[in-house]
């Protein structure tokens, strides 16, 4: 496999789910819709893009290869996953507390 590949497997697989689940942070809650939600949630999804990325890169080159080269790509995806879902959470409680400052 090419190596590229390989190291952002995980990536490309979870593209289409990172993008729903994307989606559907920046639908909702509808409403307030200005410049500065906008801003905080194209912030928001590229943060948690960026850390995924970062995180399984860090954990395929931490995974252990003597358990088999399928380990890396294993730890690579929980971990990966898991950052990515912390970060879109943070992000999500930080909105609903801001947004509800802000009315």
């Amino acid at each position: 496999m090419n190596a590229l590949v390989e190291i952002n497997l995980a990536l490309i697989l979870f593209l289409p789910w990172f993008l729903i689940l994307s989606v559907l942070f920046w639908a909702y809650p509808r409403q307030p819709r200005g410049v500065a939600r906008r801003v905080f949630d194209v912030v928001a999804i590229a943060l948690s893009v960026v850390a995924f990325v970062y995180s399984i890169h860090w954990s395929f080159h931490t995974a252990d290869p003597t358990y088999g080269g399928i380990w890396q790509q294993i730890l690579a995806t929980a971990v990966g996953y898991g950052v990515y879902l912390a970060v879109m959470t943070l992000a999500f409680f930080v909105r609903a507390a801001w947004l509800r400052r802000r009315r």
